[in-house]
């Protein structure tokens, strides 16, 4: 009974303490553009979307009728699904193993990174992940009889599923073969309710079927061939190295020796054990296979969450075995996992420490600088002429701005970007791709940052092509430029003439993160297709310092052969200036390149290192 209450007491701690933690991040956080989408698929509500089933939109658009248009209103059901999860996980452990392991399963998914982040952001696998343990309970239940409870449990969550997600498919098929593989899952499938039960969930199915039909199996297309090369590569091998970090190292061997233990025979409640292994390890091992084919571009280390989950509930009773002082260090290091989880969220949300990570690999982009471009755009929009309206550049920039000016009816320009990520039907089913045509004044926004440098220059083209020249842009830059938009006022009645397109630069010399002492030459090329550059302007830390000597020859045609600044090939430019004056420390090297139409257009700074003298 001691250890019964002790167990209980960490849970109900760790569930306060964590479910608190994640409401202060949700509020502060701002949306992911995913999620942003996912409020606007919620403002045209649907039975499914191009790129998803119905249920993560109507979450959304539940949370924001509830709460208002706010980032936690939105986030709200699906922090209230990750705070039911570990409850779900607890009581499947306390059945099967006791009520010891059965605390202590609920409070590792708590702390598993993975499951502990869980419903932070309105993703749609915070439902699946409840659909993924509905069934295991079910499945688990099943096993030892059928009842039409747990037949009922069982379709609930083949429900749930169904509409959450593509991948749920995957989870079916673990499931499947996990009860093929045991002799009392065989039986079970044996019974007409459990039929009843998977007919119920395969008809849940039937809202995405009907849309891909309607839509020449676009969104089919898009989530099992499109987006993944199904070509080998050794980028899977990653896996073995990310998932051990994300679920913390001893929990993920104590989780390995659960789905071991799914690979022996034997009776009673033997069953469940091999049962929980063995969705376990089929899930986790076929992923990893999956992993040497599919995506690697997008996030996916998130996958295996619903087999880690069937694996945590026996994992209490591999750690009881173990010394206490492997236990205790694996209990720490999930805790420090999530804690570390918990950190860069927070990060992320603040603005000061998240202009800390720019120019990292780990900058989160997605979150960044959303509220000062909806402050810019209506700004600009207040100078425009009456009824003139925002198009944007991609998806992510709709979205986003959708949600902050209350306007999920933002058309944008047609972009790989909105291929890449499967939204382009779903637009164009909502009349919201631009088609060239305007009757009305337009504040474009484009997003720089989201292309590849070596494309940007045939991006601007081919923006120049829907929509014509650009006029001086209004830069508004994030985090010394790493998150960077370029607002234009385009008129009415679209402007003739040969393509102008925002300015474009490069810093030769000195390289980022640079040692300067003294004096410092800064060599670089900049040039602006259609009317050419007037003058460059050094800056560091945001202030001029020198006027750079602009004009060399410099030849990048062969490299941007489709480039129309007048001036080629005398776009180099050279500067130096003095170093003494600046505090030893870290300090930011930007430009200002000025146009000869009158555009002013601030270039992404690179950080430069003053050593103490």
């Amino acid at each position: 009974m001691q250890g019964e209450q002790r167990a209980r007491t960490i849970f109900l701690l760790l569930w306060t303490l964590i479910t608190a933690v994640k409401l202060v991040i949700a509020a502060r956080l701002p949306l992911f553009v995913d999620e942003a989408f996912y409020w606007q698929e919620g403002q045209h509500l649907a039975a499914a979307y191009s790129d998803l089933p119905g249920l993560t939109a109507w979450l959304s658009r539940l949370g924001v009728e509830i709460g208002g248009a706010h980032v936690l209103a939105q986030r709200l059901p699906f922090l209230a699904i990750g705070a039911a999860l570990p409850w779900l996980v607890s009581r499947i452990a306390t059945r099967w193993f006791g009520a010891v392991a059965g605390w202590q399963a609920g409070s590792l998914t708590l702390l598993m990174p993975l499951s502990g982040t869980l419903g932070i952001l309105a993703v749609p696998d915070v439902p699946m992940a409840l659909a993924a343990v509905l069934c295991l309970d079910a499945g688990a239940r099943l096993l030892r009889t059928v009842d039409a409870a747990a037949a009922v449990k069982l379709a609930l969550g083949l429900m749930i599923g169904a509409l959450s997600h593509y991948r749920f498919i995957g989870v079916i098929v673990v499931g499947f073969i996990a009860l093929l593989l045991l002799p009392q899952g065989r039986r079970m499938l044996r019974d007409p309710r459990v039929w009843v039960a998977l007919a119920v969930g395969v008809l849940a199915w039937l809202p995405l079927l009907s849309w891909n039909a309607d839509n020449h199996d676009a969104g089919l297309k898009f989530q099992v061939v499109e987006r993944h090369p199904w070509a080998f590569q050794w980028s899977g091998l990653w896996f073995l190295v990310i998932q051990p970090m994300l679920v913390t190292p001893i929990l993920c061997m104590a989780m390995w020796k659960v789905a071991l233990a799914g690979t022996r025979s034997g009776g009673g409640a033997r069953a469940q054990w091999r049962y929980f292994g063995l969705v376990g390890a089929v899930s986790t091992v076929a992923i990893f296979a999956l992993g040497f084919f599919t995506d690697v571009e997008r996030i996916s280390f998130h996958w295996p969450l619903p087999g880690y989950l069937a694996l945590l509930v026996a994992v209490p009773v591999v750690l009881n075995g173990w010394p206490r002082w492997l236990r205790r260090t694996g209990w720490w290091l999930a805790g420090t996992g999530l804690a570390l989880a918990f950190c860069y969220y927070l990060m992320a949300s603040a603005p000061a420490l998240r202009e800390q990570l720019a120019g990292d690999k780990y900058y989160p982009r997605n979150f960044a600088g959303w509220q000062p471009l909806a402050t810019a755009v209506r700004e600009e929009l207040a100078t425009m002429p009456a009824g003139s309206r925002v198009l944007a550049g991609n998806f992510k920039v709709g979205a986003e701005l959708g949600f902050q000016l209350r306007d999920p009816s933002i058309q944008v320009l047609r972009h790989p970007l909105n291929d890449k990520h499967g939204r382009s039907a779903q637009l164009g089913l909502w009349g919201l791709l631009h088609d060239g045509r305007r009757d009305a004044p337009l504040l474009l926004v484009l997003s720089p940052s989201d292309q590849r440098y070596r494309d940007l220059l045939a991006r601007y083209h081919a923006v120049c092509a829907q929509v014509g020249p650009l006029p001086p842009p209004r830069v508004v830059s994030n985090d010394h430029g790493y998150q960077r938009f370029l607002l234009f006022k385009l008129p009415a009645e679209r402007a003739q003439g040969p393509c102008v397109t925002p300015a474009m630069a490069w810093i030769d010399t000195p390289l980022p993160d640079a040692r300067a002492a003294g004096m410092l030459d800064v060599r670089g090329w900049a040039f602006k297709d259609g009317v050419g550059l007037a003058r460059v302007e050094v800056l560091v830390d945001g202030r001029p310092v020198a006027e750079a000597a602009y004009g060399r020859s410099y030849d990048i045609t062969r490299f941007w052969a489709i480039s129309s600044d007048p001036q080629h090939p005398n776009v180099g430019f050279d500067a130096r200036i003095d170093t003494a004056a600046l505090a030893p420390g870290r300090h930011w090297l930007g430009l200002n390149l000025y146009g000869r139409d009158g555009s002013v257009e601030s270039w992404p700074e690179q950080p430069l290192v003053v050593p103490a003298r």
